[in-house]
């Protein structure tokens, strides 16, 4: 199958239809459904798969946390906060069950340091492992942040740094900006806001497709890890960093206010603009590239 991951998506949901229970269903990176008068529902799901996230000599209590952080930080880049999860496994038949033990206290660590509540699940054979993580979180109605929400004149902010989550170990150890996304979505107003997962520029493209708008990022200004190449810090993915805009007034609180609230770095990396700019990059020579979003596709 060749015709690219995103594009199955768009294909097998272009039909799906909800009843008004569902505020926002495809397309970001939790649903969000009704639940009361003060807040949402959120409602999201991770999958891990043996050779792809991870092989089998990792270590299983780091398959375990990464299944859970990766829920984690959906719900967080949606300015809630998780709450329920149900774990399901297919398991080989020639595994060591002190192997699949050691990926569930990785997943009952992971959910008692989020004061996330396992809730059930369901375990199958597979020719692989496999780990699928749902999970339900809750956010105030006034603090949900979308996709969709980037307005024309936005700075463009990300949280740490960018690339070479492979090498450093960062894919299977990171910890998810929950505490960042509460400290942004309870003290400022975020236009829109989404984790890194994909890569910074694969998950940028999909701000601009929901916003109907175009970026100019600056390669001097991006936070990129150590030794990181600038297509790793645009490209690479995993880094489960918080990308986020927000209007000239509240960037200028956030530099000013974030740093009193957070150890956690942000970086300030370009500026959100019309539509027909497209993604643009000025390089370090101050050259202006159009980008392609690029990032990790399980189709390509």
């Amino acid at each position: 199958m060749k015709s690219g991951e995103f594009t199955l998506i768009n294909r097998l949901t272009k039909d799906i239809k909800t009843d008004k229970s569902v505020i926002i269903g495809v397309g970001d990176d939790a649903a969000v459904l009704e639940f009361n008068k003060k807040e949402y529902l959120l409602l999201t799901c991770d999958m891990l798969i043996e050779d792809v996230h991870f092989l089998r000599k990792t270590s299983p209590q780091d398959i375990g946390q990464k299944a859970v952080c990766c829920s984690v930080s959906d719900i967080a880049a949606m300015g809630g906060e998780p709450k329920w999860m149900v774990v399901s496994a297919g398991i080989p038949k020639n595994i060591k069950t002190a192997y699949i033990d050691g990926i569930y206290s990785g997943i009952k660590k992971a959910a008692a340091k989020f004061n996330v509540n396992i809730t059930g699940g369901d375990t199958v054979s597979s020719d692989k492992i496999v780990i699928d993580i749902s999970m339900a979180g809750v956010v105030k109605k006034n603090n949900l942040t979308l996709r969709s929400g980037a307005k024309l004149g936005d700075a463009i902010f990300v949280t740490g740094a960018l690339g070479n989550s492979y090498k450093t170990g960062k894919h299977l150890k990171f910890t998810p900006r929950i505490k960042e996304a509460q400290a942004l979505v309870n003290n400022f107003k975020i236009n829109s806001m989404m984790d890194i997962s994909d890569g910074l520029s694969g998950d940028l493209w999909h701000i601009l497709e929901r916003s109907k708008l175009g970026a100019v990022v600056y390669e001097k200004y991006l936070p990129k890890s150590k030794s990181a190449t600038l297509d790793a810090a645009l490209s690479e993915g995993e880094d489960f960093e918080l990308l986020f805009t927000v209007s000239k007034r509240q960037a200028r609180r956030i530099i000013e206010k974030f740093p009193l609230l957070c150890k956690t770095p942000i970086t300030c990396i370009g500026e959100i603009i019309k539509s027909g700019f497209g993604f643009v990059l000025i390089d370090k020579n101050k050259k202006p590239l159009q980008i392609k979003p690029k990032g990790y596709d399980h189709f390509a």
